[in-house]
């Protein structure tokens, strides 16, 4: 085999690893949004088997992170990437990292869930918000992963740019609820179950803009981890 059909053989095996990596992480990626889904489902239906579902997945998601995390760590060593192939390493990295700890939101939903469906028995008017903010997340980590699929900086952008409303939703609930404990003493243990459950929401929208940045990064070689929402689409999707 001469040096440029070497080089050639090499290059497609790279390729292959990378399609490979990107492959596991929107596997990773699918898996924890169907965590996300079943924990609100089983929140709101009160449904404790379902709830344990979401627990047990917390296995499956950890594994899928340190498989995916080990192949990056052989790809750097091995491959020694350059410019956009590093970007895309890097962007992996820390796009499985927020998976993960998505994962490990959706479990607190999950186990929170139980909790109010055992010991908090008769409706809860702020179930309704609860919802509606768990139907915005959601979207967000499902677009989130799309841009991320697609590597559009643009959609990135539009998916980052909703995580302020996630942030008025949460305050808002959370007045809701502190009302809810102040009405009736009875209510203060099953709102306090649904703060921490639209904390975990709240912070999984965080982790949602994290990987729309992650995106932006890899497609346009821009940090903007550290940069406001208007500067981004000013600098970076709009120069």
């Amino acid at each position: 085999m001469n040096n440029s059909s070497k080089n050639q053989h090499i290059s497609r095996q790279f390729d292959d690893e990378l399609e490979n990596v990107l492959s596991e992480v929107l596997a990773m990626g699918g898996l924890v949004e169907q965590q996300l889904v079943n924990a609100l489902k089983s929140l709101i239906d009160g449904d404790i088997n379902l709830a344990k579902e979401v627990i047990d997945t917390e296995v499956e998601v950890n594994t899928y992170e340190v498989k995916i995390d080990q192949e990056c760590t052989n790809i750097l060593a091995r491959r020694q990437p350059a410019a956009s192939d590093l970007r895309l390493v890097t962007a992996v990295s820390k796009t499985i990292t927020d998976l993960e700890r998505v994962g490990d939101e959706a479990q607190k939903i999950a186990k929170r869930g139980q909790d109010l469906t055992e010991k908090h028995s008769g409706p809860r008017s702020y179930y309704i918000s609860i919802k509606s903010m768990g139907n915005l997340v959601s979207s967000m980590l499902h677009d989130a992963l799309d841009s991320f699929a697609r590597m559009d900086s643009k959609s990135a952008f539009d998916v980052a740019n909703k995580e302020p409303e996630s942030d008025d939703q949460y305050s808002a609930i959370l007045r809701q609820l502190i009302t809810y404990m102040m009405e009736d003493a009875r209510n203060i243990s099953g709102a306090l179950d649904a703060v921490w459950v639209v904390r975990a929401l709240e912070r999984i929208g965080d982790h949602a803009r994290n990987i729309c940045e992650y995106v932006i990064y890899l497609v346009e070689g821009k940090d903007v981890r550290h940069i406001s929402l208007e500067q981004i689409e000013k600098e970076i999707i709009n120069k």
